[in-house]
């Protein structure tokens, strides 16, 4: 399993407008030594961890190898730098890890560090020098880009070997996308020292970040240390009005990669940007220069990404779908405010479909569970929520005729537990929704304290693999009621509840160089005692994309709680009947339907990707092999533009070197795949049962 380390808090640190942080200087080596701030700041988390955290792990030697390994991991994710002679002097810490920690005494990850500095320097003055030289592209080798599972390099000889193919790869990478030679140096001699640069600007609260994150992904993944500085960023981010472009990104070995847009932001409002997409380099307004940023720490990243409201950021991004030598996109977006009317559910109905008959299906697509809190607390009765606005249009999708509903959570993250409990009152009598576990084994339910049942119609939920948390408690309920078809993939997994604790309130004086610390305390299961952790919501239908979603989510984070089961709880659950004639239905339609084969032959594409660990070196077959694929890519995506009446290549919006399109209605199109065929289920569910739904309006369940 892949796990993205090094500062992992930052995976919830939106890109949001944030003040130009102070210029950054080089740390001297000597002075990176652990302070006595972070030595108070580690016991505190011990003793917090060992009283809160839901899962109870003793601190012994095999957690000391297991620390030891994720700092290694930390610092040079794909074996770039240390040589396996470097690793056998580190296991003299192996076993003593956790006595160093409980003794607060940091001096080894320190010294790690110091180590690790000093062989990056040696790999750049290598890395510069090799651009001077001439390299042969004509002998056929491979570099291996993926070494998260490859041994360390024996020794210096192995790492130069290792480092020329890298150069080389580079280069052929920025040759396939259409560099002059030039450029193409300019670049790389850009992105190794910027690499040595920023390397050397990390300082003594880097290091202890870092490492204490070592200690705590050897927990679970969720658990983090934030360092003062990251502390008082995440604060400002939170006090901004979600005022940027949107987006929530991490580290993957050296790309910035997009772990998910938020809805009504500018990244996810341009429909062009992606969660998986890679992030390689960041411009300033319409024309300024886009700087490379492979290989940049996260921070510096989101650095270049913030601005004012108002302003243009362009990112340069690598699909998801493409591997590391494939075409980019550029993609413009225009800081702004995210508002709530952005994030609000919305209504649309779905009729006039083949095979539907006169059956009109109303869709409500929730983008995240909301609630607006401040409007609540300022004594505004008409205050937003996700159920206030539900509640609404059901009634007007029930004035409109409809005969089922589909509630659209695909890409929805979560929001408000008690969005979740309450929303899903609308549809069940009043009984309990979900139950939280904590860490001392003591379980409450959340209720839905309200009889009243707003719609008793046929119902369909659609998900997906970014359907998460609040999402996934809905869903999961619905399902536990027998009150709806669950439709899509199975969703993200993550069933776990985490709170911040500020170090500093441990602390009589110096609390503001604490930190804090992001604790998972307890965790959701369903009504039924089923975890939504890991395993997440498995649909009733499930969609051929499912394929890819094996190694997505809390399924593909190293060490991750497992699936758990507690007692049930007290609930009486409705019946959906067998919905056997429904799935192999939906399996015949879409066995020669273009949209499913177009996300099949997509899947298979990703797949492809993810298995490959090698690159060729030489280039007349690396681009043989990168034609092929790209005409591949391009057949597929043209027999679907055609299915769909669009021509066969969207029109470029730009003169710029990308290959960005046109927003020409393809990605509404590949999103209607999925949503049109949910609709389709449900009539073949509504003409099965013989009857047609009412709406409840409010009546009190029996």
């Amino acid at each position: 399993m892949k796990q993205r380390l090094l500062i992992p808090l930052l995976l919830m640190l939106l890109a949001w407008a944030l003040p130009v942080v102070a210029k950054v200087t080089e740390v001297p080596l000597d002075q990176l030594q652990p302070t006595r701030e972070q030595r108070q700041a580690t016991l505190i988390i011990l003793r917090v961890i060992d009283k809160y955290h839901y899962k109870r792990q003793h601190l012994d030697d095999a957690m000391s190898a297991d620390i030891l390994k994720r700092y290694l991991e930390a610092l040079d994710p794909n074996k770039s730098y240390f040589t396996r002679q470097d690793v056998e002097r580190f296991q003299v810490y192996r076993t003593r890890l956790d006595d160093d920690l409980r003794q607060a005494r940091l001096e080894p990850a320190f010294n790690i560090f110091r180590i690790f500095r000093q062989r990056l320097d040696e790999r750049v003055d290598y890395a510069l020098d090799l651009l001077d030289k001439e390299l042969d592209f004509s002998r056929d080798e491979e570099y291996r880009f993926d070494r998260e599972e490859a041994e360390w390099p024996e020794d210096r000889a192995a790492l130069n070997d290792l480092w020329r193919k890298r150069v080389k790869n580079d280069i052929l990478a920025l040759r396939l996308s259409g560099k002059d030679e030039a450029r193409i140096k300019e670049t790389l001699r850009k992105r190794y020292q910027g690499l040595r640069r920023r390397t050397h600007q990390l300082g003594p609260d880097d290091v202890f970040q870092t490492f204490i994150n070592a200690y705590t992904l050897s927990l679970e993944p969720h658990t983090s240390y934030m360092s003062p500085r990251v502390s008082e960023n995440f604060d400002i981010s939170m006090r901004l009005s979600l005022e940027g472009i949107g987006a929530v990104l991490r580290s993957d070995n050296e790309y910035t990669e997009v772990l998910r847009t938020v809805p009504g932001g500018p990244a996810a409002q341009s429909g062009q940007v992606k969660a998986g997409d890679r992030i390689i380099g960041v411009g300033q307004g319409d024309d300024g220069e886009i700087v490379d940023v492979v290989g940049w720490r996260l921070q510096d990243v989101v650095d270049r990404i913030r601005g004012q409201k108002g302003t243009v950021v362009r990112l340069r991004l690598l699909p998801k779908s493409e591997g590391p030598d494939g075409p980019t996109r550029v993609v413009k977006l225009v800081r702004n405010e995210i508002k709530l009317e952005d994030q609000a559910a919305k209504k649309s109905i779905i009729e006039g479909l083949d095979g539907m008959g006169g059956i009109r299906i109303g869709v409500i697509d929730l983008p995240t569970f909301y609630r607006d809190f401040r409007g609540q607390s300022n004594g505004d009765k008409n205050f937003r929520s996700t159920t206030r606005d539900v509640r609404k249009l059901l009634k007007e999708l029930e004035a409109e005729g409809v005969d089922g509903i589909v509630i659209d959570l695909r890409g929805n993250g979560g929001g408000s537990l008690l969005e979740a409990t309450e929303l899903t009152g609308l549809f069940i009598p009043n009984g309990p929704v979900v139950q939280v576990k904590d860490s001392s084994g003591d379980v409450e339910v959340e209720q839905d304290p309200d009889p009243a049942v707003v719609y008793d119609g046929p119902l369909a939920v659609l998900v997906n693999r970014n359907s998460a948390s609040a999402s996934e408690i809905f869903a999961g309920a619905i399902q536990d009621y027998g009150r709806g078809i669950i439709i899509g993939e199975p969703t993200f997994g993550k069933g776990t509840v985490q709170t911040l604790v500020d170090l500093g309130r441990f602390v009589r004086s110096g609390g503001d160089k604490m930190g804090r610390l992001r604790l998972t305390m307890a965790q959701f299961f369903r009504v039924n005692g089923g975890s939504t952790q890991f395993k997440g919501v498995v649909p009733d239908i499930v969609y051929p994309s499912a394929l890819g979603s094996e190694e997505h989510g809390e399924r593909g984070l190293d060490n991750a709680l497992p699936w758990a089961k507690i007692d049930a709880a007290r609930y009486r659950a409705s019946k959906l009947g067998p919905l056997e004639p429904y799935r192999a239905a939906h399996e015949r339609r879409i066995r020669n339907d273009p949209g499913f084969q177009y996300l099949a032959e997509e899947e298979a594409l990703l797949a492809e990707l993810r298995s490959q660990k090698t690159v060729s070196l030489q280039e007349e077959k690396r681009r043989r092999e990168w034609n092929r694929r790209e005409e591949r890519r391009k057949q597929d995506r043209a027999r679907f533009r055609q299915a769909m009446g669009l021509p066969p290549e969207p029109e470029k919006k730009d003169d710029d070197d990308t290959a960005a399109a046109a927003d020409d209605g393809e990605a509404d199109d590949v999103r209607a795949i999925g949503l049109n065929e949910a609709a389709r289920i449900l009539a073949d569910y509504i003409r099965g049962q013989g009857k047609r739904p009412t709406m409840a309006q409010n009546r009190p369940a029996a």
